[in-house]
């Protein structure tokens, strides 16, 4: 008869809490290991938490909307369904849970008690990352009203804040009174109100698009965007790919798709060029040494999630082909792991997949560059022989990469995009796999 805690699992290295988005079981339901027994959700993915042992469920210790500190305990599991006996906190984090209940409290409170405004109001690292951003005081972080438990304030509170904040400015700085004007200007065509007549509808924006919403904006505010156009002759990897197909399919159980070629020229070019593979800190640079390649896959909601391929350098393209398509099932099934979505060092969007002839994507931050493939063509081309030129039919697509002008100047972008062209239509066509 021992009653034992669920914890609030680690999600990953820079993910601190976590907010309660569905209850799959109620109090009093009966568990099986490992069955999922709530759906959670972070500002990377949504997942669902399962208990790592059977038993009852005799307490929930937060409701649907709650944001919950990693580490913490979300329910009371009775793992012979009557006991009272002392909770025991089970080794959900092992480096963390071998303590008794009592000192849990303590190492939970640690991390909050970090930032502490006034004594009694807490902010999750999350808020507090963005108001060192932002430029926000402690103070002026205490007044701005929160809407989480216990008026805690949500990372929705302080980025509402913030698209208004030039008008909360201007009352606060009356002593300048001839910035008033300028700034009242400034903050009233915040354009939100938009024409809407009988027949419209309106339509809340999901948790996700919102999150994307604002990681684009925030993007575009932080980067100076700028865009290189290729065009790329894929006729050699087109007639490869339709001559291996049956086979490996055949072998592998799965179909091999453009994209994970793509990855490997692109895993190719960087290890050429090291300084696309960077992240901007301030006035720092920082080089990154895994070559990490997320690509873009849109979910059947309409909205985008980006899997990261780790250490793609390292992979022949059996294994790439194996990650990209149980990468690209997963996430149409919301099966990703918050572990699989981070860490990114280069992303790979593909619009032709949605007949995009090219397009000009946005940086993923806190990346710096971007590439885009296009769909692949039939198109009359000028070929040069021995002959003298001539003209034939090629499959071509054009790729296109934005990046971060603030570390990436127009010679090594353009650069880096050709020598994916160059890796891709240099692919060996006698190569088998």
């Amino acid at each position: 008869m021992s009653q034992k805690e669920l914890i609030m699992p680690k999600l990953g290295e820079s993910i601190m809490e976590a907010t309660i988005l569905k209850w799959l079981k109620k109090e009093g339901d009966k568990v099986e290991l490992d069955e999922a027994v709530l759906e959670i959700a972070t500002d990377k993915v949504d997942s669902e938490v399962p208990t790592p042992f059977a038993g009852t469920i005799t307490k929930i210790l937060f409701k649907e909307g709650d944001v919950v500190q990693i580490g913490k305990a979300i329910a009371i599991i009775d793992g012979e369904g009557g006991g009272t006996v002392q909770p025991v906190v089970e080794k959900v984090v092992p480096q963390e849970v071998k303590t008794e209940a009592p000192k849990q409290v303590v190492v939970e409170k640690a991390p909050e008690t970090t930032f502490v405004a006034g004594g009694d109001r807490f902010y999750s690292p999350l808020v507090l990352n963005i108001a060192r951003e932002e430029g926000i005081s402690m103070s002026e972080l205490e007044r701005i009203p929160g809407t989480g438990k216990d008026d805690r304030v949500t990372k929705s509170d302080i980025l509402n804040y913030l698209q208004n904040r030039g008008a909360v400015t201007t009352q606060a700085k009356v002593e300048t009174p001839q910035v008033q004007a300028p700034v009242a200007e400034k903050v009233t065509p915040v354009v939100q109100t938009a024409s809407v007549s009988g027949g419209n509808e309106i339509v809340e924006m999901d948790r996700m698009r919102r999150l994307i919403a604002d990681h684009m904006v925030m993007s575009k505010k932080t980067s100076p965007h700028v865009t290189s156009y290729v065009e790329v002759d894929m006729t050699p990897i087109v007639e490869w790919r339709n001559r291996i197909k049956p086979k490996f399919e055949k072998r592998e159980g799965q179909k091999i798709t453009f994209t994970p070629i793509f990855i490997e020229a692109i895993a190719k070019a960087i290890k050429d060029f090291p300084g696309i593979n960077i992240s901007v800190d301030g006035y720092n640079i920082i080089n990154k040494k895994d070559i990490n390649i997320g690509m873009a896959a849109a979910l059947p909601t309409g909205n985008l999630i980006v899997p990261v391929i780790k250490n793609a350098d390292r992979m022949n393209l059996v294994g790439l082909t194996a990650a990209v398509n149980d990468f690209a099932n997963r996430a149409r099934n919301n099966k990703l792991k918050p572990d699989e979505i981070q860490d990114g060092t280069f992303t790979l969007t593909n619009v032709g997949s949605f007949g995009s002839l090219m397009g000009t994507p946005i940086i993923n931050q806190p990346q710096v560059a971007i590439l885009a493939v296009g769909a692949i063509k039939k198109k009359p081309v000028v070929l040069e022989t021995e002959f003298g030129d001539v003209i034939a039919i090629r499959h071509m697509m054009f790729m296109s990469m934005s990046y971060d002008h603030r570390v990436v100047d127009g010679m090594l972008g353009g650069s880096f995009l050709k020598r994916v062209a160059d890796y891709l239509e240099g692919f060996d066509t006698e190569r088998e796999i």
